[in-house]
């Protein structure tokens, strides 16, 4: 069979989409994400909703990744008023 997943890293949680292609099957899971390094949080993800599925991390043939975290500075800048 053939899956793709989506993952998506938040500040808080790491969501992932785990789609059968052959019967359109969804399957859906959440785990922490960490922010030390996200891809810890990406691979716990990974065989967590792999092991749900009854498959293995190899029978993903397509992982499509986004993020919501965005880096401190870019949350503190502030526009500045033109003249």
């Amino acid at each position: 069979m053939s899956y793709r997943l989506g993952i998506d890293v938040g500040g808080t949680f790491t969501d992932l989409l785990l789609f059968n292609e052959q019967t359109g099957e969804i399957q859906l899971t959440k785990v922490s994400s960490t922010p030390q390094d996200q891809s810890i949080g990406v691979i716990n993800g990974i065989h967590k909703i792999a092991a749900q599925a009854g498959i293995k991390p190899n029978d993903i043939k397509l992982i499509l990744h986004g993020t919501t975290v965005r880096p401190t500075p870019c949350s503190k800048v502030k526009a500045r008023k033109s003249d």
